[in-house]
């Protein structure tokens, strides 16, 4: 199946064990000899191709080759749409969380051993036994147990699932890690204008010009001469339009602030204060101090 929607995007897929992929691209990279009988014809057009000993280093493991001249992102996609499902298996680290569900198991009361060193509450309903509430068994990251292994087998629930994972990516003599297929428009611009930034900062800093501080020294210098033309009165024709902007800038404010059909400002008139006789309260009257 994966093949087949390789060839359908110009891709091909190349299987087979690593002594034999070795051995067959390092006779296609060996040139040729006369007592070869193939020599007449291969000395003709051999080059020798450097991209093959970057293949080389890399045939270790499980591994195959696809071979295309079209879009990458498109071969992912193949890939990453053929997902099998697999069952935990005693000794793997578990990639995900594994929760076992409530509800019946199907499974004889024989059987509660396994749900009780798991620590899994269980009832019997109807000669079977049931989860009464769901239970995570596995954390990812954790080293997968026989026990665990045995009866997730059992409940038939196979948390896990395997595909073909891109390593490598061979183009124009570079070898790149796969994580590049996953960069898209935006997160490229994104890192590039944070390059930026980093490059105006180091180069203002140091204060060694370049094409990424330029501007901002040209605006601060800008910045400079208007300060200079504001506190001396000497100005020039750009200054002069942002101090002019800048003394209009409150009228303008308060002008525009007001409203046609703001409510009329009703001012609450103060009364004076009466002064109150506090009828000795202190220990005597004002005029006996």
């Amino acid at each position: 199946m994966i093949r087949a929607k390789l060839r359908a995007i110009d891709a091909v897929m190349i299987m087979g064990k690593n002594t034999l992929m070795k051995a067959a691209l390092n006779d296609a990279n060996r040139k040729p000899e006369p007592t070869d009988a193939d020599y007449a014809e291969r000395s003709k057009t051999f080059v020798s191709n450097p991209n093959i000993e970057l293949i080389l280093n890399q045939l270790k493991g499980n591994i195959n080759i696809i071979f295309t001249n079209g879009d990458l992102t498109e071969v992912k996609a193949v890939l990453d749409s053929e997902v099998r499902p697999s069952p935990a298996k005693a000794g793997m680290i578990a990639p995900d969380d594994v929760v076992v569900p409530a509800g019946s198991t199907g499974l004889d009361p024989k059987q509660t051993g396994f749900f009780q060193k798991l620590q899994i509450t269980t009832k019997i309903v109807k000669a079977q036994i049931e989860i009464v509430a769901a239970k995570q068994v596995i954390f990812v990251g954790d080293k997968v147990d026989g026990t665990q292994a045995l009866l997730l087998d059992k409940l038939k629930i196979y948390p896990f699932s395997y595909k073909m994972q891109i390593t490598k990516i061979l183009q124009s003599g570079q070898i790149f890690d796969s994580k590049v297929l996953s960069l898209t428009t935006d997160t490229i611009l994104a890192k590039f204008k944070g390059a930026l930034k980093t490059q105006a900062s180091l180069s203002l800093a140091a204060g060694f010009p370049t094409s990424a501080s330029a501007p901002h020294s040209v605006l601060n210098a800008f910045k400079n001469m208007v300060a200079v033309a504001a506190v001396t009165g000497y100005e020039f024709e750009m200054a002069s339009k942002y101090l002019s902007a800048a003394k209009n800038a409150p009228a303008a404010g308060a002008a525009g602030g007001a409203s046609k059909d703001a409510a009329p400002v009703v001012e609450e008139k103060k009364e004076e204060p009466e002064d109150v006789d506090m009828g000795g309260l202190f220990g005597g009257d004002d005029d006996e101090y």
